[in-house]
């Protein structure tokens, strides 16, 4: 197992802006955010996931994704990816010039056929056709795949982490140029990640890019740190911890990008990010999202300051 030391580099993905905002009712303006992009990019993020090229009927909530990726290309480092269900939502994003193109594959049969009308073998196929679109485009955009219930699934149950293998190698072998493990429903704990990122890393290799983590049953940054002890460098996160799934009822959204952010800078990695910036956004997103609920830990207490004299006489003894 790895362990972290001031020269460890950890990447953290932004998906708010497509994983946050698709799960909430309220519909968020181009301008707003596009300065949420603006605002993420100089707290020190440096990869967004700007939207999802899905017909607007299904998710009116991210109608505008080519308007905030054209405005996400013009930020100087900003890696702008996008998710891409199907051929046709890959062309969109290869017209538009994304730099990569996330395509989401659910381990769980019962997942993948209510999520995206696919068996995750149909997906596989779905990733080969849309990688010779890509290398006939000319493009250079990274493909890559997303797997999904990968520590179990509210519709299925258990799914097999010989499975979840499978699909990640199919992936590889179908012209992903990467892959990433995410608890979509909130099922795992920290001994299965280890367990299972272990064994993928044993599989794929620095080919396993990115774990995304819900914090459904608030384990979601012991789950993230699990990982990085396996091996991963890579983690989605969302600002305010919104999103969710709509498989997974009571579901609270994924792990806030500020803890985390917070809890791997404590740990000695580096992430570019600067925490104190991320909390100023997430009271900003708040007055963008006025009837959502956000959720993390860290905005109630803040960031521990430099220690500055003896605490005052108080009343309560506190344990």
């Amino acid at each position: 197992m790895s362990t972290t030391h001031p020269s460890a580099v950890a990447t953290l993905r932004e998906v708010g802006l497509r994983d946050g905002l698709q799960s909430v009712s309220t519909i968020v303006g181009t301008a707003d955010k596009c300065r949420w992009v603006d605002a993420a990019h100089a707290a020190g993020m440096r990869e967004i996931e700007v939207g999802s090229m899905v017909p607007a009927r299904l998710l009116p909530q991210l109608a505008d994704t080519e308007a905030v990726l054209q405005h996400a290309l013009q930020l100087p480092g900003l890696v702008a990816s996008v998710l891409v269900p199907n051929l046709k939502g890959a062309e969109r994003a290869l017209a538009a010039g994304a730099h990569a193109m996330i395509v989401p594959l659910s381990a769980s049969h019962a997942h993948s056929l209510a999520n995206l009308r696919k068996t995750p073998d149909e997906v596989v196929a779905e990733v080969a056709r849309i990688r010779a679109a890509r290398d006939a485009s000319g493009s250079r955009a990274i493909i890559e795949g997303g797997v999904g219930t990968a520590f179990g699934c509210t519709l299925q149950g258990e799914v097999s982490e010989a499975e979840v293998l499978r699909l990640l190698q199919a992936l590889l072998d179908a012209g992903a140029d990467r892959v990433s493990l995410a608890d979509t429903v909130g099922h795992a704990d920290p001994a299965m990640v280890s367990r299972l990122f272990d064994k993928a890393v044993h599989r794929v290799g620095d080919r396993l890019r990115y774990a995304h983590f819900h914090d459904t049953r608030g384990m979601g940054l012991a789950n993230a740190y699990a990982a990085w002890q396996a091996g991963v460098r890579g983690f989605d996160a969302c600002l305010g911890g919104i999103g969710g799934c709509p498989h997974a009822p009571g579901a609270s959204g994924n792990v806030a990008t500020e803890d985390l952010a917070y809890m791997l800078e404590r740990m000695g990695a580096q992430t570019g990010a600067q925490v104190p910036a991320l909390l100023q956004l997430r009271r900003q997103l708040q007055q963008w999202l006025p009837n959502e609920p956000l959720h993390g830990s860290l905005w109630r207490a803040g960031v521990i300051r430099p220690h500055a004299g003896p605490m005052p006489d108080t009343a309560t003894a506190c344990l």
